[in-house]
């Protein structure tokens, strides 16, 4: 038992029970202290509080979650250029190349973003059905 990698084992061994553990323990207590009462109400479709626009769950097309990812992609890789912006004159040189850099592979990444015609949004067909101010102006 004075083995080196003992602790490790019963580290990796504690870090495997304690979230298997929490769901176990997490589905006893559904299981036996919050049966499932469906009904009308919880069965309805329910939008913040307003009524909802259609019968179902409207599809969106899928460029609108790539251009989410691409805004989320190219907003945090732009906080990255904020401490550079405010130490810009008491940093070497060296630094200032590696921000150049690192704003050639962002402007690489916005060609290459633009090139596929993830940008381009009247490429993009309607969904039918598809919420929105256009749907909403029809009615």
């Amino acid at each position: 038992m004075n083995h080196p990698f003992f602790p490790v084992l019963i580290f990796f061994a504690v870090a495997l029970a304690v979230p298997i553990g929490a769901l176990v323990l997490a589905r006893v207590w559904m299981t036996f202290f919050t049966p499932l009462k469906p009904g009308k109400d919880k069965q309805a479709l329910y939008e913040c509080g307003v009524n909802p626009l259609a019968d179902r769950q409207t599809r969106f097309h899928s460029k609108y979650y790539m251009f989410g990812l691409l805004f989320l992609l190219f907003d945090v890789e732009t906080i990255f250029l904020i401490p550079f912006a405010v130490s810009f004159l008491k940093l070497p040189v060296a630094s200032f190349i590696g921000a150049m850099i690192f704003l050639l592979l962002l402007a690489e990444g916005l060609l290459w973003a633009w090139s596929k015609g993830l940008l381009d949004w009247r490429a993009t067909p309607r969904v039918q059905g598809a919420v929105g101010l256009e749907s909403l102006n029809d009615r």
